[in-house]
């Protein structure tokens, strides 16, 4: 696993963005929960270079939004095949396995793990995923997971302590 070659990171949703809780009401999907941390990190990530995209199986006005907040462009919902659309996105970006990270969490994010370079789990994914995962994070899904594996990306690219400095010098807000 090099992480120094990542240039695009993707990102399944429940159980990873979120602690995989879905709150469902008479009228469908009402609400996921979303963590800061991670929202700052996809935020930095995208502005020092590192593409975010978003594959997801379930459908969601939630996610577009959330995306539309942190300035992730690539997001596809409803998507039954993760690995035909991870495959597509890799060819259109054209980026190599060895470029492309991936993080998911359940049995359903198992083939694209197999089709990139560098495969991340959060800590409370499933026993088949941790098996393939290159790096198992010492956070949760939804809470944290994606942050540190961007940190460590950015760390590997050298340039997370030109980003901390930075935020020492402003010390402004940002989207999260």
């Amino acid at each position: 696993m090099n992480l120094k070659k990542i240039k695009l990171l993707v990102l399944d949703v429940d159980g990873v963005l979120t602690d995989c809780k879905l709150y469902i009401g008479g009228e469908g999907e009402v609400m996921k929960a979303f963590y800061g941390l991670d929202g700052l990190g996809i935020s930095i990530a995208l502005r020092n270079g590192l593409e975010v995209a978003i594959i997801t199986g379930r459908d969601s006005k939630i996610v577009p939004y959330r995306c539309g907040e942190l300035g992730i462009k690539r997001y596809y919902l409803k998507i039954k095949n993760k690995t035909e659309k991870l495959l597509e996105l890799m060819q259109e970006l054209h980026l190599t396995k060895d470029e492309v990270a991936y993080m998911g969490d359940d049995l359903n994010d198992l083939a694209p793990m197999s089709s990139v370079g560098c495969k991340l789990a959060p800590v409370n994914a499933v026993a088949e995923i941790k098996a393939i995962a290159d790096y198992v994070t010492a956070a949760e899904g939804g809470k944290g997971a994606v942050r540190e594996v961007i940190e460590k990306i950015l760390q590997a690219q050298n340039k997370w302590e030109k980003i901390v400095a930075g935020f020492r010098i402003q010390g402004t807000g940002d989207r999260q």
